[in-house]
């Protein structure tokens, strides 16, 4: 996902600290940078329409994005248990194409703690997350502003709107810092890059936000450069 422009979540920079010279702030809530996991890792059918579903996984877990196509073929749909049993899948990216989640597709994945999604909110099952006895995975589910159909709680796990913030910008005994605002409880990883023409984003920092939803960041190497850009995304 390309970073924001505009608003209070638009593009910024840090200028050279030594002139204090702040022109713009990079916040992107870049979901779909998480990890990019080869496509090989996914077991899926043909649907014959130039869609597919994926039905498994045989990647090592971690932090999974989700393609939004596979061999040419436009992932739509989750099936029954496509992750099911998976201990040590921590947090999945579910890409926009997705508009259907089957049952049990993230049953007894107990270490999966954040689903993030960036479009609407699929149909589903009511037991995506459930392990068919009722005991459901510590998840929490993240959505971004602008998706529709989002509730309180989907699959009956909790949803959130990720859309971190960064105010108060400042230059501290030369180093440029800004406080974080976002989900309570959230673990926002802030990345930069010194040329937004020909970006390389380099993970600088991992920031936890505390139960109100505030975290603070400062580059200690802010002043190596004549200007860096920074953007956030998930773990």
């Amino acid at each position: 996902m390309q970073p924001m422009t505009g608003g209070r979540s638009g593009p910024f920079d840090q200028s050279n600290p030594m002139k204090t010279r702040i022109q713009k702030l990079l916040v992107g809530a870049a979901l779909g940078g998480a990890a990019t996991l080869a496509q090989a890792q996914f077991n899926y059918t043909n649907n014959g329409n130039g869609t597919c579903t994926i039905t498994g996984y045989t990647g090592p877990g971690g932090a999974v994005t989700i393609p939004n196509s596979i061999g040419g073929l436009i992932v739509v749909s989750i099936g029954d248990r496509a992750f099911e049993n998976n201990s040590s899948l921590t947090s999945v990216t579910i890409p926009s194409s997705v508009t259907n989640i089957g049952d049990y597709v993230f049953g007894s994945c107990y270490s999966l703690t954040a689903a993030y999604f960036l479009g609407n909110v699929p149909s589903d099952g009511g037991d995506v997350f459930d392990d068919g006895i009722l005991d459901y995975d510590p998840v929490i589910i993240d959505y971004l502003p602008g998706a529709t159909g989002w509730r309180p709680f989907f699959s009956l796990r909790p949803t959130e709107l990720w859309n971190p913030q960064a105010s108060a910008l400042r230059v501290t005994g030369g180093q440029f810092g800004f406080n974080i605002s976002g989900p309570a409880n959230t673990v926002i990883v802030l990345e930069a890059c010194t040329d937004l023409a020909q970006p390389v984003w380099l993970p600088v920092s991992t920031n936890s936000l505390d139960g109100s939803g505030a975290s603070s960041f400062s580059d200690s190497q802010s002043a190596n450069y004549p200007a860096r850009f920074y953007r956030f995304r998930s773990p």
